[in-house]
């Protein structure tokens, strides 16, 4: 009964922290450089690799890879990205490899793992628009949150029948 209490929490306390991101992926990651202060000047963090996220905004794929732009938002406790506190602007994520366009929609949140290769500045809504560009290690899309979907656990005391 012991042995099947500390699996049963062992359990629960893995399955709490689910990481979305693979642990060598994070090890390379720099806690110190804050997103704005990379916004402000990739070139001073270039090498770094991040830990970011946020909502694509737009995604081209060429021959030689895809790239996407994402408007950043902190990443909450799972490391999925929070809207409801804010940007911080936005960078772009490049791939070597083909990114499918149903998968990384416009509005899509993403986390990843990338590593600063320098800015480039462009045209943004009629202002030049300075962008970070990180060089994709890792990405996860997350699925879209149905509103509708009762919480994935539940506490309490009483006794339930279903049918």
């Amino acid at each position: 009964m012991r042995i099947l209490a500390c699996a049963l929490a062992l359990w629960v306390l893995t399955g709490c922290s689910r990481q979305v991101i693979s642990r060598e992926a994070l090890l390379l990651t720099d806690q110190t450089a804050p997103f704005a202060a990379v916004r402000e000047n990739p070139a001073a963090h270039v090498d770094r690799y991040l830990l970011v996220g946020g909502a694509v905004a737009r995604i081209s794929n060429t021959p030689e890879g895809a790239e996407l732009e994402v408007v950043q938002f902190p990443l909450g406790s799972s490391d999925r990205p929070d809207e409801k506190k804010g940007s911080e602007g936005r960078f772009l994520a490049r791939s070597r490899g083909f990114l499918d366009p149903l998968i990384y929609k416009p509005g899509r949140l993403v986390t990843l793992v990338g590593k600063v290769t320098g800015g480039v500045t462009r045209p943004l809504e009629g202002v030049n628009y300075r962008y970070p560009v990180l060089e994709v290690r890792e990405i996860h899309p997350w699925k879209p949150e149905d509103p509708y979907a009762p919480p994935p656990f539940h506490f309490g005391i009483g006794v339930g029948v279903g049918l």
